[in-house]
């Protein structure tokens, strides 16, 4: 698969979307017990987006290039899409318009030196970058001491979407609310299939999580997308137990494609305390590998 097929995303999308909402949600009249589709009919989709029955099956067939953004935004408000979703959606109908032969954009594999530098600045809170496959990047000395579990795998760059589905047993382990960040992680990764359709590094991470995971093949065809921006994550280090974190993503305007990632915790609780822990526990580790190294250096 040298690329995503846009006809087929777009297939499935919409039909998904449909297939979850009821003429009731839409505030439509039900006539007759026996429907035989889940969710809205086509022809109901249609007359709530405000066009043609015709030109709503041709849209949900795969081809939305000649879509304006009016007509999207009507699709968007008839199926009852979520800010993720509309993204999605526009983002499909952009690449519908590009042409095949275009250079496909590349994601970046380094950060520039500066932003390496405003990472180890932050000195009290974990702070990582990624791109859009989830490849981690940079990160400061606490980040590299919080996902030590994460980059044990010694592939590079270490990606945590891989990590969540290809090791299972520890990422059950270190991410209390596994079956979220599992499906969260699914869903970041479809979002950004959408937006650049074209990543062959992308399509081969797809291609391996789809081949070793159920789990993964599972939460990639429901077809949800999710947005990462900011909230609560809990995790559980072995070294000092379980944090409560709240991590913010921002987007870096001047390297599109990559998120700085940051987390925090409240001053006073328990949370707090565990990542001074973890800032100790991460200096005794380079410790005792500097005196590791140095004692096998020939003399």
């Amino acid at each position: 698969m040298s690329s995503i097929d846009l006809r087929t995303e777009i297939r499935e999308f919409l039909s998904t979307r449909r297939a979850r909402i009821t003429p009731e949600q839409s505030g439509l009249p039900v006539y007759g017990g026996n429907r035989r589709v889940k969710g809205l009919r086509r022809e109901e989709v249609a007359m709530l987006a405000g066009v043609s029955v015709d030109y709503y099956v041709r849209m949900e067939r795969g081809n939305l290039s000649g879509a304006s953004d009016s007509v999207l935004d009507s699709l968007a408000g008839a199926l009852q899409l979520d800010d993720a979703e509309r993204d999605h959606l526009l983002a499909l109908a952009r690449q519908s318009r590009v042409s095949s032969t275009r250079r496909p954009r590349t994601q970046s594999m380094t950060v520039r030196p500066a932003i390496q530098q405003i990472l180890d600045a932050t000195t009290d809170a974990p702070a990582w970058i990624r791109n859009g496959r989830h490849d981690i990047l940079a990160m400061n000395d606490l980040a590299r001491a919080l996902y030590s579990p994460v980059l044990a795998d010694p592939r590079r760059p270490a990606n945590t979407t891989r990590f969540v589905y290809l090791h299972p047993r520890e990422a059950e382990v270190f991410f209390v609310d596994y079956d979220t960040i599992a499906k969260d992680a699914a869903a970041m990764l479809r979002l950004e299939a959408g937006r650049n359709p074209h990543d062959k590094a992308l399509i081969a991470l797809v291609g391996e999580l789809s081949t070793q995971s159920e789990l993964f093949r599972q939460r990639w065809a429901s077809q949800d997308v999710r947005f990462h921006r900011s909230g609560r994550k809990r995790l559980r280090h072995p070294a000092v137990g379980q944090l409560d974190l709240d991590f913010e993503a921002l987007d870096l305007p001047s390297e599109p494609g990559l998120q700085l990632n940051i987390y925090t915790a409240a001053a006073g609780t328990p949370t707090a305390d565990a990542l001074k822990l973890l800032a100790s526990w991460a200096a005794s580790q380079e410790v005792l590998d500097t005196e590791q190294d140095t004692s096998h250096r020939p003399r």
